[in-house]
């Protein structure tokens, strides 16, 4: 199995999940898999852990990812790295090596593959909760390769105080003149579903200023409608 290429023009693709098309998402497997490929970024989402580690699944509980149903904020980590997710493109024996990654991990892949981290802020989280998590890349080096994305407008604005030059995007189903408002205030780029994209909003948009990303895309027609409209990012789950 591989991914379906599309003439992507100037657009930077960014893998959903990591290669989640391919491999279970958002494990070790699915980041190398999007970081051997030609992807710009490489997107995945951020909980904290009881004992306050960054760990890194999408959904509050990993009920849906495993045979196991734990709470991602009431369980430590060490019982987190415990848990074998399901693989959800073979049905042989279970693979040890999928299990939920910390944020160190998958920082880890990008900087060595040079991929541009794409990292979504699940739920709200503090400022101290930013802040620390903002000093955990500082630390390994590659704040200034990451852009940081949420559908908590907070989460961001807490980003922009701690690094007012820090690239950020809003998370959205929708866009009104209000929100650009907002966004060339805080100066923002948006991050918006697919459905509620035209070439209309992409031209009021880049005429603010503002940069947009679309998810998630994988059917072949519409990401190249969209490259030819020349928005910036797309991101998808199985495109290339």
């Amino acid at each position: 199995m591989n991914t379906i290429k599309f003439d992507k023009k100037n657009v930077k693709t960014i893998a959903h999940r990591g290669l989640s098309g391919i491999e279970t998402e958002n494990t070790v497997a699915a980041f190398v898999a999007a970081a051997n490929r030609s992807y710009y970024g490489i997107e995945t989402d951020v909980h904290k852990t009881l004992d306050g580690h960054f760990v890194l699944i999408h959904d509050n509980s990993t009920n849906r990812v495993s045979k196991k149903n734990k709470k991602v904020k009431r369980s430590i980590l060490l019982t987190l790295k415990k848990i074998v997710l399901k693989d959800f493109y073979s049905k042989e024996a279970p693979r040890e090596d999928l299990r939920i990654p910390t944020l160190a991990d998958y920082i880890s892949i990008c900087k060595k593959y040079e991929k541009v981290c794409i990292l979504e802020i699940k739920n709200h989280f503090s400022y101290d909760d930013i802040k620390k998590l903002v000093k955990e890349i500082e630390k390994l080096n590659y704040i200034e390769h990451t852009v940081f994305i949420s559908f908590d407008f907070d989460n961001l604005k807490n980003i922009k105080s701690i690094l007012p030059n820090q690239k950020v995007q809003f998370l959205t189903d929708k866009c009104t003149d209000e929100l650009i408002g907002k966004l060339k205030n805080y100066k923002m780029d948006i991050d918006i579903q697919y459905r509620a994209l035209n070439e209309e909003l992409v031209n009021k948009l880049h005429n603010n200023g503002i940069e947009i990303n679309t998810y998630t895309v994988d059917n072949l027609e519409t990401a190249n409608k969209f490259a030819n409209l020349n928005i910036d990012y797309l991101t998808t789950n199985i495109l290339e």
